[in-house]
């Protein structure tokens, strides 16, 4: 399987926009990736967003469904969301969408929900999904105040499970900056040691595609 699993920071980094630059970016350079967001709690807008940066739905070929396997109406973390509809959130299928996706196309782009200790179920949580699946992962930092504790808490999470992210974007969440945004960018690289790929201007419509190319290429 070749892609990438896209973590943030927090709820609200940019996670999808992000990722929509990504893959708009590859797909412009001829590689047939698509998004894939295998739950979604409260509006659906993220996976419409994927769908849409992954070509659309032309010819059925990248339904909603395979896009996003598990919808909960509920704006909660997946845990509570399934919990209060009464859903049932099996794991396995999760998974297995990635594969059937990873199957059919060059790569897939994996976006997971809110920041990375997020629980699935009471004993699975947003890190276990993505080490269930296999990507490289990629984390989203939203740039605000508070980023040096949220990116270094996140990090440290990461290499505890034995993961280390390839990269990071630095994803701008307003148009002022100040002292603590402007620093953000080189601290976070020099406190983690993780490379930042893309720092992202808030509004920014394109991303440059050469850094996401080479991982896949490793």
């Amino acid at each position: 399987m070749k892609g990438f699993f896209i973590t943030g920071t927090d709820t609200d980094a940019g996670k999808t926009y992000v990722s929509s630059l990504i893959l708009k970016a590859l797909r412009q350079e001829r590689v047939d990736v698509v998004g894939y967001k295998p739950i979604c709690c409260g509006g659906r807008e993220d996976a419409y967003a994927l769908q849409e940066a992954s070509g659309g739905d032309a010819g059925g070929a990248l339904d909603l469904y395979k896009v996003n396997p598990f919808w909960a109406r509920t704006p909660a973390a997946p845990y509570v969301a399934a919990m209060f509809e009464k859903k049932d959130l099996e794991i396995a299928p999760l998974i297995q969408g990635a594969a059937d996706l990873a199957a059919a196309h060059d790569a897939v782009l994996v976006e997971g929900v809110g920041g990375w200790m997020v629980p699935i179920t009471k004993e699975y949580m947003i890190a276990d999904l993505a080490k269930d699946i296999g990507l490289p992962v990629i984390l989203v930092v939203g740039n605000r105040l508070g980023t040096l504790n949220h990116t270094l808490l996140t990090v440290q999470s990461m290499r505890s499970a034995g993961i280390e992210p390839v990269g990071m974007v630095v994803n701008n969440l307003v148009d002022e900056l100040d002292t603590a945004t402007v620093t953000n960018k080189s601290l976070v690289e020099d406190l983690t040691g993780v490379p930042v790929l893309a720092d992202v201007i808030q509004g920014q419509e394109e991303i440059e595609a050469w850094p996401f190319l080479e991982l896949l290429e490793q």
